[in-house]
């Protein structure tokens, strides 16, 4: 029988164990207790994909693309979910299991992996069931491009997990940067062409909003379901270069102060 000498790390595969028995305990504790469980998780998005397509249908003879308004904003809204979910999660990750980080094999980064492929994973079966639905109950002429959408959400994923490293700390080390990150968010929702194209705004708010990376999401997830869409203002340098140095900055910053925001 094999034993960890003293003074060794235990077998890597140890971590994967650890984030697995975090998501089980996540799922259990978040979907578990409230009435319904998972399947708020669809409801929610389709609630709301609902509510813009009939108020906007009332507006507007056609969507901006396609025949059909609700996959118009499902392409929007739901890798748009996907960000705000993941940043959402993970910043919250390591308050929530602070409990367990007492233990000695239990690690910050578990914590915020677990939260991660969690969310990320309830996201994606979210997305499948609804663009499923959307697909089979119309008309929508879509056109399915498999490699912009999985762009899209890996670009969604990057971007998440690195808002919510550096939020992970800051909420740590600074409690009023919830409200105000809360605050600062809030127009996000308008700003990331959710409810419109890029390409239909006038040239000064272009040169603005360009710079909201999930608008960047946001464009080569519609570029996926409409093949005359070109979403040529999309940069995948931006997107990806953005939140993979958000990811390396909280890391960096949270491996160095990780015991203040557990003490805090």
């Amino acid at each position: 029988m094999t034993q960890t000498l003293p003074g060794l790390k235990p077998p890597r595969f140890q971590s994967f164990r650890t984030i697995a028995a975090l998501m089980l305990r996540e799922m259990s504790t978040r979907y578990g207790r409230s009435p319904g469980g998972y399947v708020w998780a669809v409801l929610e998005p389709v609630a709301a994909i609902a509510i813009l397509s009939l108020a906007f249908s009332m507006i507007l003879r056609a969507p901006s693309l396609g025949t059909s308004f609700i996959l118009f904003y499902a392409t929007g809204f739901l890798p748009f979910n996907i960000y705000t979910h993941i940043a959402a999660k993970t910043g919250d990750a390591m308050r929530f299991s602070r409990a367990l980080l007492s233990y000695p094999r239990l690690t910050w980064l578990d914590t915020v992996l677990a939260r991660f492929f969690l969310t990320l994973l309830t996201e994606l079966t979210v997305f499948c069931i609804v663009i499923a639905a959307i697909l089979s109950i119309g008309d929508t002429r879509a056109s399915l491009s498999l490699g912009p959408i999985l762009v899209s959400v890996a670009m969604a994923s990057t971007l998440g997990l690195g808002v919510g490293l550096l939020n992970c700390l800051l909420v740590g080390l600074y409690p009023v940067w919830k409200t105000l990150w809360g605050i600062v968010n809030r127009p996000l929702f308008i700003a990331s062409g959710v409810f419109f194209l890029y390409e239909d705004m006038p040239q000064a708010a272009q040169d603005i909003l360009w710079w909201n990376p999930v608008l960047h999401v946001v464009g080569e997830m519609r570029r996926g379901f409409y093949p005359s869409y070109e979403a040529s203002y999309v940069s995948f340098t931006y997107g990806f270069g953005l939140g993979g140095m958000l990811i390396l900055l909280g890391l960096v910053f949270l491996r160095r102060y990780h015991q203040l925001v557990l003490t805090d």
